[in-house]
């Protein structure tokens, strides 16, 4: 049987899927895929083998990289709405099942009656096969075995995917049959002696009948047809995931076993005479070990998302950055810095973000980047959960340095950016394929325009200036970044550096307006935001180092003052970082425009998020009259606030403001309308 590839009609394009969609399209309808192979495999394999057989062709189902589908229009008659990934996982396994029937399971193995069997999985001391079925389903197995390839296969998507003639035109062509209207009209014949078929949306007639048959042969039992019921395809016995399992030969099993110790001897035997030799006598078995490279430290095996997948997916995130720079080419640096990522023993100076792995999961990563950048070859890759950052000197007897970051659950904000150079007073940041505008500012200036930041084609931005690290909070700067409108319209963010490898995102929310909803965070861009961060960027210097994600600005009361002192904001600013736990810090901004003062931490919280909206502050203040009070101040749903201790107090409402000495060390309790209660931190 000669096999074509499948083509691409003219009037389409192919498609590229995600890998990661496709293998929970696989976990999903595995068992559904394992059953189709099953039953197209020919029976001279034996159940077990036929078994084993079929679950290793739809587990080597999934590509390396990427997953790669011609485009065309589906069926108007498509009786069922699998998914893309579904579909092109089918027609792979039908394609890998059609090899094995052209030249079934020549496996490279040195030794003997192993030498067919299938590399996965395997199974060892056991024969394993499904539960045994009955008289009908022996008549369709006999039948299939008589069978061709091409017609096992039609039966299977007519009966177990319930295609349509066309749909399963399509498949049969695209597995590379080249004729499949022939193994159609032969698989109809089979099917339709016990299955009733779609009707024919052209035709109106039923298509269980096949050329040459009359009605009154096609309804006919198959009994009493002396046929195969197609139905039986549904049985247990052809469900290669509910299986028996028998033992082999034991005495034969036993035998292996002293032949195995004895060539495990001998192989260590040789081993340690090897290693004995001099050095020009091991450098063919270094050559060998060359050779046999693992998967994580081979760069022909890295990922690489195509140039314009950010525009064309869902999934805005490290997953859509193209790999750029002037040395994604380089093989040599590339698997440097896989192996660094993939050894535990690799000597070089290896840093972790909190929370991040610190080798790799034996996995290909992504690559995202590779250039010459201030004297030191970079790269970086994106192992799924983690951001990796590989750099060496060009010159010198300088260290390599290998940082990971933990990046889980990035977004179009969080992935925007990533650290590729860093010096005591600047940055280089690489930016994502998406950003259409770039620019700085001084937090501590909000109303100081942006200037605009120059960068390369590859997204490399000029050194950028980054807050001091020695607590002089003179100027905050951040970063502010433009989505593309290719995936976001009039999308405007900003990034600061707090000393990792991935900047952190600043957003806002303005104070609670009555009669409304409370809405998420949003970018603090706008002119309140910008005020409102003005008084409280240099509390950020405490979270440096922590692994921060994003920190977020909320405003959750505005209190008049005693003594008409004018109006006090409430903030309660939350970092949430990477691992999942949050720290809160309620502020306490006066009615001047200084920075605000602490009125209390909260660490591993959900406070002051959508899972903690019910939230409560107090603080000591001093009066323009030098009367000493007790202030509090809750959030929207906060209907009384208490003080005990050696103050006790009680208002209504959300706001609390007693005469009280200085240093009062009052517990203060809000009452919820449910009964609940919510206490400020102390």
């Amino acid at each position: 049987m000669f096999v074509r590839r499948p083509t691409i009609p003219e009037d389409s394009e192919p498609r590229v899927l995600d890998v990661e969609r496709a293998e929970a399209a696989l976990m999903e309808h595995y068992a559904r895929l394992v059953r189709l192979v099953y039953v197209t495999l020919p029976r001279s394999l034996g159940r077990h083998r036929r078994v084993l057989a079929a679950h290793g062709v739809v587990q080597r189902a999934l590509p390396r990289r990427r997953l790669v589908i011609p485009g065309r229009r589906r069926a108007p008659d498509a009786r069922t709405e699998a998914s893309d990934e579904y579909e092109a996982l089918r027609a792979r396994v039908l394609r890998a099942a059609l090899a094995q029937d052209a030249r079934p399971l020549r496996v490279p193995r040195p030794w003997g009656p192993w030498a067919r069997r299938p590399t996965l999985p395997t199974v060892w001391g056991l024969r394993v096969f499904p539960q045994s079925g009955g008289t009908e389903e022996l008549v369709l197995d006999r039948a299939l075995a008589e069978a061709d390839w091409p017609v096992r296969a039609a039966v299977a998507l007519l009966v177990l995917d319930e295609l349509s003639i066309d749909e399963a035109t399509r498949v049969l062509r695209d597995a590379g049959v080249p004729e499949p209207g022939e193994a159609l009209r032969d698989g109809k014949r089979l099917a339709a002696r016990g299955v009733p078929l779609p009707r024919n949306p052209a035709t109106g007639e039923g298509e269980g009948a096949a050329e040459g048959e009359t009605a009154a042969t096609a309804s006919r039992s198959p009994a009493a047809a002396g046929g195969a019921d197609a139905g039986a395809l549904l049985a247990p016995e052809f469900d290669p995931c509910l299986l028996h399992a028998r033992p082999t030969d034991l005495l034969r099993r036993r035998h292996r076993t002293r032949s195995t110790v004895i060539v495990v001897l001998l192989a260590a035997f040789v081993g340690i005479t090897a290693v004995s030799l001099p050095d020009g006598a091991g450098h063919p078995a270094e050559s060998v070990r060359h050779r046999e490279q693992p998967e994580a430290t081979n760069a022909a095996l890295l990922r690489r998302t195509p140039a314009d997948a950010w525009a064309d997916t869902a999934r805005v995130d490290f997953t859509a950055w193209p790999a750029r720079g002037g040395r994604t080419g380089d093989r040599a640096l590339l698997e440097r810095a896989l192996r660094a990522w993939a050894d535990p023993d690799w000597q070089g100076r290896r840093l972790a973000e909190p929370g991040a792995a610190s080798t790799g999961t034996g996995r290909a990563p992504r690559l995202l980047f590779a250039d010459d950048i201030d004297g030191r070859a970079v790269v970086v890759l994106h192992d799924d959960l983690t951001t990796v950052r590989y750099s060496e000197p060009l010159h010198g007897d300088g260290v390599p340095e290998l940082l990971s970051d933990l990046t889980d659950g990035a977004d179009v904000t969080t992935a925007a950016a990533v650290v590729v150079s860093r010096t005591p007073e600047s940055v280089r940041l690489l930016l994502a394929p998406w950003i259409a505008e770039a620019a700085t500012r001084d937090l501590l200036a909000p109303d100081t325009p942006a200037g605009e930041v120059a960068r390369s084609d590859s997204g490399l931005t000029e050194p950028l200036p980054v807050p001091p690290a020695d607590g002089d909070c003179r100027a905050w700067p951040v970063v502010q970044l433009r989505s593309s409108s290719r995936i976001v319209e009039d999308h405007a963010f900003l990034l600061t550096d707090l000393g990792g490898m991935s900047p952190v995102h600043l957003t806002y929310m303005p104070p609670p307006e009555p009669g409304t909803r409370p809405r998420p965070p949003r970018e603090a861009t706008g002119p309140d935001a910008l005020r409102g961060w003005a008084r409280t960027a240099c509390r950020l210097e405490g979270l440096r180092g922590q692994g921060v994600r994003a920190v977020n600005h909320w405003v959750f009361a505005q209190q008049d003052l005693p003594e008409r002192a004018g109006q006090a904001t409430w903030v309660c600013a939350r970092a949430d970082t990477w691992r999942g736990p949050g720290r809160v810090e309620y502020l306490f901004l006066g009615p001047d425009s200084g920075p605000g003062r602490p009125a209390g931490v909260r660490e591993n919280t959900a406070e002051c998020s959508r899972f903690g909206q019910d939230v409560l502050a107090g603080v000591d203040w001093r009066a323009p009259s030098g009367t000493s009070y007790l202030l509090a101040a809750g959030s929207r749903s906060v209907g009384r606030v208490e003080a005990s201790g050696p103050l006790r107090a009680a208002a209504a409402g959300r706001f609390l403001a007693v005469r009280a000495p200085a240093d009062t060390a009052a517990k203060v309790v809000g009452r919820l309308p449910e009964g609940a209660e919510v206490q400020a931190p102390r």
